[in-house]
């Protein structure tokens, strides 16, 4: 591609070289999720024991226990919990742990809620201890004490919940609270997907978006997906931009590699702020070990950003490892980025 038709095809579409998703690409996000387990790709364990523990509740006309499901972003834990819903025919009521900052406002949801209805709440690891507190009560016995008034005027009044399924989402499960963890009666962890099952949820997006896209190439975008549907989706969005905007009919291998590498993610998935990380262990601390709050004020990124974006995919290909001194680049870094070697 030259350079007059890569500004041409800039300015005609100035979002297909951005890594940050749009208010469009949000709610294609939504569009192009599962409606199913019929629908779903990947996980086959993790929905054949869902499918059993939703048919045994609806069975006995209760609502299902209450799930935990962990796992790096953008990985399926809220298409699982919305496919949950539709499994069960119940309401579901979507919340994040920092949206709920007070007690009160959790009273309010979970007053709301129907007997069967679920209640997903996203990042449920940062929720406060005090918000926290209140949902050991209402997941063991569904009742919530709140306490009014302070010193010798103080009431509790105790309010009686209709029985409901909680699914929490985290990405941290070691921030969870033992006693929260320990209340879910269904856990599972989510893992980096594989490149058939990206493959295949490529092509399935593929006929959603109306972008014809050969076998080949949905395994190169699979291949530098880091093993989540997410970013695979995400990345044939910026295909289908480029296609659309250079008459692309049909987008092969070759044109995928290509539009791929002028987007800047390498054959190994990496993005800019992953090359950066992996250079600065490599070349400014000699391969490491260094601390994350070290890579963090280097990059003059947020800790949480490095450890819940960069590091969990990183880490399970191999590319770094976590010691107790620090983060340390192994030898599949060094050839990634031989001029360091």
């Amino acid at each position: 591609m030259s350079d007059e038709t890569r500004e041409a095809l800039l300015k005609a579409n100035p979002i297909v070289n951005s890594t940050v998703e749009s208010e469009e690409d949000i709610v294609l996000n939504i569009s192009l999720r599962p409606k199913k387990f019929s629908e779903f790709v990947g996980h086959k364990d993790i929905v054949d024991n869902l499918k059993i523990a939703i048919t045994a509740a609806r069975q006995r006309k209760e609502p299902l226990e209450h799930v935990l499901l962990s796992g790096p972003p953008g990985l399926g834990k809220t298409s699982l919990s919305h496919i949950i819903s539709h499994e069960m025919g119940a309401k579901i009521t979507a919340t994040s742990g920092p949206a709920i900052e007070r007690a009160g406002d959790l009273i309010g949801i979970l007053t709301n809620l129907e007997k069967g209805d679920i209640l997903f709440i996203d990042e449920i690891h940062r929720m406060s201890k005090v918000v926290e507190e209140f949902l050991y009560p209402a997941m063991e016995s569904f009742q919530i004490d709140f306490v009014i008034d302070k010193g010798p005027y103080a009431k509790t009044i105790k309010f009686n919940l209709k029985p409901f399924t909680l699914i929490g989402a985290t990405t941290r499960t070691g921030l969870l609270a033992a006693p929260l963890r320990g209340r879910f009666g269904i856990f599972y962890s989510l893992d980096f997907y594989k490149i058939e099952d990206l493959a295949k949820i490529i092509r399935n997006s593929a006929l959603l978006l109306s972008v014809e896209i050969d076998e080949e190439a949905s395994l190169e975008i699979a291949r530098r997906a880091r093993g989540t549907p997410r970013i695979a989706n995400r990345l044939l969005r910026r295909v289908r931009d480029y296609a659309q905007v250079l008459k692309i009919n049909k987008v092969g291998q070759a044109a995928s590699a290509k539009i791929l590498n002028d987007l800047g993610i390498d054959q190994a998935g990496f993005d800019d702020l992953d090359r950066k990380v992996l250079k600065l262990i490599l070349e400014s601390f000699g391969g490491g070990p260094v601390g994350i709050e070290s890579l963090a004020a280097s990059l003059n990124e947020e800790v949480d950003t490095i450890a819940d974006t960069v590091e969990p995919y990183l880490l399970k290909a191999g590319y770094l490892k976590r010691t107790s001194r620090g983060r340390l680049a192994t030898k599949k870094a060094f050839e990634h980025f031989k001029s360091f070697a």
